[in-house]
């Protein structure tokens, strides 16, 4: 394979400005998630330029999802460059949806500035480069001639930042990605060119509601105060959960460091009276605060939901007199590929010969589209790699760097050629 590995990463070398300036022009749609804006100007630009590399493409509205409206429609893009025999596919997947803008630009967030080796933009790290770098890396491979018995598919899906069930989830959902159908999925989230990410931490998102009985707020010992029932949960989660959360840690390699240990989040809170114009006089007879709780592969989803019922059951025995319920927000299993998989395999080798250094394999410390693959589509090897660093994405100027841009389109190449010829 040698010198087909090296005629495609020869032709990346060539697509160097085609590959950046196909990153600057998704940048330049925004696709701001949430509402979901100019989700069908860039499903399109993602299916003609596939198109144009010879791929038979398909435009998917994620038909039967609430979040699939005529305001804002959810439109899903797949790209198949057939192989040479019937087989499961290599597929790559990339969200084009963006978080919005938020506060601190110093320069056009959908202008797509190159400055030097940089490329900014809101969504350039996360993970516009990615998708430019996956749709390239199958062009290299065409364009060098290099033959493959494996289908080659890639995807553009949406809503990620909002948890992916009218992308990813909906594909998989449709059989568009399942276990008979697909090998291996990778999804070039910004990891970073030396690493690759095999799994995630659980997610636990759940409300907890404190009901007490309203009443004048002049005679407030008529009523029962739910905010001062929330306290007492609240005081459990700082004094006890805490600190046990603290010392749990993951034996998966999850980055930063600190995202290796257990951790709860208080999302939001509210309670009582609005207090945007003159209150009236009440006593809060309700209050609901939502958390975010990240949990470990070693942990379990079980034991996670247990250790949360019992400390409201404390918080309940401490202030009696106010009702407290749980109700179930969000819930993804931790997902882990197999540090064995051939797809892991494909990839630091790849790595080895482009970058020139041994791949670390790490886990993420929030999730992505790896749960839906995992979860719905049923397909085992699902890893992320791709260009841009991690702890730039959703920032202020955000930015990816083009050599690490070229060097992943690389990567993808050598990597996606190898198992769709394994």
């Amino acid at each position: 394979m040698s010198s087909v590995a090296d005629r495609v990463v020869a032709e990346i070398d060539r697509s160097r400005d085609e590959i950046v300036d196909f990153a600057a022009r998704l940048i330049r749609i925004p696709t701001v998630n949430p509402p979901g804006e100019a989700y069908e100007s860039c499903a399109a630009a993602i299916g003609d330029q596939l198109r144009a590399h010879g791929a038979v493409v398909q435009l998917l509205p994620a038909v039967g999802r609430i979040e699939h409206t005529p305001e804002h429609p959810r439109i899903n893009v797949i790209g198949r460059q057939e192989g040479s025999a019937a087989a499961p596919a290599i597929h790559l997947n990339g969200h084009f949806d963006v978080v919005p803008v938020g506060l601190g630009w110093t320069r056009n967030p959908f202008g797509a500035d190159i400055e030097g080796d940089r490329l900014y933009g809101r969504g350039a790290c996360d993970m516009k480069a990615g998708i430019a770098s996956a749709v390239f890396a199958v062009e290299a491979i065409r364009r060098a001639g290099a033959t493959h018995v494996a289908p080659i598919e890639i995807s553009g899906t949406v809503d990620e930042e909002s948890g992916g069930f009218a992308g990813v989830a909906w594909l998989a959902e449709q059989r568009l990605l399942s276990r008979e159908r697909t090998r291996a999925v990778i999804i070039p989230e910004p990891f970073g060119v030396d690493r690759v990410c095999i799994g995630h931490r659980g997610v636990y998102w759940f409300e907890v509601i404190a009901q007490g009985r309203i009443a004048h707020g002049s005679m407030p010992y008529l009523g029962i105060n739910a905010i001062e029932g929330m306290s007492h949960f609240l005081d459990l989660v700082r004094d006890e959960l805490g600190p046990a959360l603290h010392g749990r840690v993951t034996a998966m390699p999850v980055v930063p460091d600190g995202s290796r240990r257990a951790t709860i989040n208080i999302n939001g809170i509210d309670g009582g009276q609005p207090v945007d114009d003159t209150p009236s006089p009440c006593v809060a007879d309700r209050c609901r605060a939502v958390f975010d709780r990240r949990f470990l592969f070693e942990e379990g989803l079980d034991r996670t939901r247990a250790e949360i019922a019992a400390l409201v059951a404390k918080a309940q025995a401490r202030m009696p007199e106010v009702t407290f319920s749980i109700e179930d927000r969000l819930i993804f299993e931790p997902s882990r590929t197999a540090e064995d998989a051939p797809v892991v395999g494909a990839l630091t080798d790849a790595i080895a010969r482009v970058i020139g250094r041994k791949a670390a394999l790490v886990a993420s410390p929030g999730t992505y589209d790896h749960k839906h693959v995992a979860r719905i589509a049923g397909v085992p090897q699902c890893v992320a790699y791709g260009p841009g660093l991690l702890n730039l994405a959703h920032q202020p100027d955000e930015y990816c760097s083009i050599d690490d841009m070229i060097n992943a389109t690389k990567v993808l190449a050598i990597a996606v050629l190898a198992l769709a010829n394994g």
